[in-house]
């Protein structure tokens, strides 16, 4: 962590304390040998608010009644849309190539959803709300975005690969879904000898680095924001002594604003993205060809 305001990302780095106005601060305690920190209170927070606001929407929705009010069907307006147009139509419908033990049972699991990729939804959704309320959360004074920490986007990116690997060993079979990384290929028998292993390394490979990847880009894209509002706000500071402060000034603040504004439609852009790119992994595990 950051010792003090001289570091030039201490905006977005993660610490022991929450920063006040006037310079106070609010000190969180070690529990245990181990220091909580801000980054870990503010992902608390946006679980706790996913909990409230989607058992409230679950509650009204079990009511069999059309959910009404803006505030409900807002959230029911994007668990709508990533159902609709991401999760259903990226992972398709159900895998029954493997055997009639393993339709009966894949049968049996889809039926109690009204669509087969819809058993992948409570994990997609989770991603782009969790992501989401991180995101949101920078957007309030003296707070910060978790997901500007690249230790809380690399756990995120770990969870998904976790998830891929579990979706597409129970849709193929454990050995089966390591198979199918290598595409069929009609190939003389000495050059698959060769070739064979060689793409498998490589697929193997790649299935770590596009999980890097997901973590990489929410991450940058996160801090840069933040970083910028840093840097122009820190023109205020120092022009402070100059003849330019009465320029710099609003220049600084509207820049300020059009970058926060900016930043919004960051936060559910990359809450998207996040999610989008998370189903494209699930749905090429449970779909290899």
């Amino acid at each position: 962590m950051a010792a003090g305001h001289s570091d030039t990302f201490h905006h977005v780095r993660d610490f022991s304390h929450f920063e006040l106005p006037r310079e106070l601060h609010l000190h969180l305690p070690s529990v245990a040998g181990l220091q909580i920190t801000k980054f870990m209170v503010l992902q608390v927070v946006a679980a706790v608010l996913i909990f409230v606001i989607f058992r409230g929407l679950a509650k009204r929705v079990r009511s069999g009644e059309p959910v009404s009010g803006g505030w409900w069907n807002f959230w029911e307006m994007l668990v709508l849309y990533i159902r609709d147009q991401v999760v259903r139509p990226v992972v398709g419908g159900g895998h029954h190539d493997h055997g009639d033990h393993h339709e009966g049972d894949h049968a049996q699991a889809d039926s109690a959803y009204s669509h087969p990729a819809d058993k992948y939804l409570p994990f997609v959704l989770t991603c782009f709300f969790y992501v989401l309320f991180c995101n949101l959360l920078g957007a309030v004074p003296w707070l910060g975005s978790a997901t500007g920490e690249i230790n809380v986007t690399a756990a995120l990116a770990i969870a998904t690969f976790g998830a891929v690997l579990i979706y597409g060993a129970r849709e193929l079979g454990v050995v089966a879904y390591w198979t199918s990384l290598v595409p069929s290929m009609d190939l003389p028998g000495p050059m698959r000898i060769v070739l064979v292993p060689m793409i498998w390394a490589i697929e193997v490979l790649g299935l770590f680095i596009k999980h890097g990847v997901l973590a990489i880009r929410l991450f940058a894209n996160i801090m840069a924001g933040h970083t910028v509002i840093a840097v122009i706000l820190g023109f205020i500071a120092l022009s402070a002594n100059s003849s330019m402060y009465y320029l710099v000034l609003p220049a600084s603040i509207f820049g300020q604003v059009a970058i926060g504004l900016l930043e919004l439609f960051v936060a559910f852009l990359q809450a998207y993205i996040f999610a989008f790119l998370a189903t494209l992994f699930i749905g090429t595990a449970v779909h290899p060809h």
